[in-house]
């Protein structure tokens, strides 16, 4: 008799990553539940969230009779995520910390710990995604050294392995996956990949993760919870105020402070009484609410204008009366918020 698969399954304390978990050991494979510690700070009412998701994940791992790991990548994490994120702002981009925190922790640190350390066969994952590898074919996969010859061959991927999206579109998380290397992607397995969200909480319900089932679904950056981002920010960078100019006259119309490193939060002068949110995602902003990227800035706009541009102390200027985001017009006064 073979010996069994063995399969390092991260567990966030979450639904999906232990219905994930539940799902392998139906498969028949030795399984072990790691909890990653990524953050470490305390939330709006001094509780650190980490320890109760690192709590959840070890009841996870105690229904299910599976071993219990928890790891630390805090240093990791602020030098390789946290770090690029501020570095981002600074320069006027919107930054998306889920896809380098898959890349350098999930995928990397996690995933070496998993083969090096625990002599993982596989790793999983709570993900919405698919690759076009078998469960087979994935404990076929042996890591290979990059060849040291010819200029071709360091970087020339042979037979690679594809992301596919998920079967529950709405849930699909392969965005997020998309840096991830090709060496950990061929030695990992998404057990959720086939199914809807309803259904892995059905799973969860008849298998006595209800402490799992019903925590909120957690959404946007991680670290910064329900915290206000501009708040947030200001503790580590610093505002960049400006005016804003019309380009058509040259007329100053008002001023902001500043997000930092951003668009500006708020105006003052002729355009204070104007309405007070405009919501950014990306490049573009509209009248209304869009949490498309979970990092939404507040931009009033100001008062009669369809061509503005901020002038160089802020590196911002808003440009004509379409917005590039949004499918058809946009209500009210639209803007493109472009890096000048």
């Amino acid at each position: 008799m073979s010996a069994l698969r063995h399969v390092v399954c991260a567990l966030s304390g979450g639904v999906d990553s232990a219905v994930a978990a539940l799902l392998l050991r139906r498969r028949g494979y030795q399984v072990t539940g790691v909890f990653m510690k990524n953050w470490d700070s305390l939330d709006e009412q001094g509780v650190c969230a980490a320890d109760k998701d690192c709590e959840d994940a070890y009841k996870v791992c105690q229904i299910l009779d599976i071993p219990f790991h928890q790891v630390s990548y805090v240093k990791e994490y602020w030098n390789d995520v946290f770090s690029d994120f501020l570095n981002e702002y600074e320069k006027g981009r919107t930054p998306n910390p889920d896809i380098n925190c898959n890349k350098h922790i999930k995928f990397s640190c996690f995933y070496h710990y998993a083969v090096d350390n625990l002599g993982a066969d596989a790793v999983a994952t709570g993900h919405y995604a698919r690759t076009s590898l078998e469960d087979e074919e994935v404990f076929e996969q042996k890591h290979t050294k990059k060849p040291d010859g010819l200029f071709r061959n360091r970087f020339e991927v042979r037979n690679p392995v594809k992301l596919l999206q998920a079967a529950d579109s709405f849930k699909d998380q392969t965005f997020f996956l998309s840096q991830v290397s090709q060496d950990a992607l061929r030695r990992t397995i998404f057990p959720l990949g086939e199914l809807t969200k309803d259904f892995v909480k059905k799973i969860a319900a008849e298998n006595s993760l209800h402490h799992v089932l019903q925590k909120r679904e957690s959404m946007g950056i991680c670290f910064i919870g329900k915290r206000n981002l501009e708040h947030f920010l200001l503790q580590y960078l610093q505002p960049r105020p400006g005016k804003f100019v019309s380009i058509e006259d040259n007329t100053v119309l008002g001023t902001h402070k500043g997000s930092p490193g951003g668009p500006p939060s708020s105006v003052q002068g002729p355009a204070q009484d104007q309405p007070s949110t405009l919501d950014c995602g990306g490049a573009t902003c509209c009248l209304g609410q869009r949490q498309d990227d979970g990092v939404p800035f507040p931009i009033p706009p100001p008062d009669g204008t369809s061509a503005l541009r901020a002038d160089s102390q802020s590196g911002w200027h808003c440009v004509g009366n379409g917005c590039e985001g949004c499918e058809g017009p946009c209500p009210g006064t639209v803007c493109s918020v472009l890096q000048g």
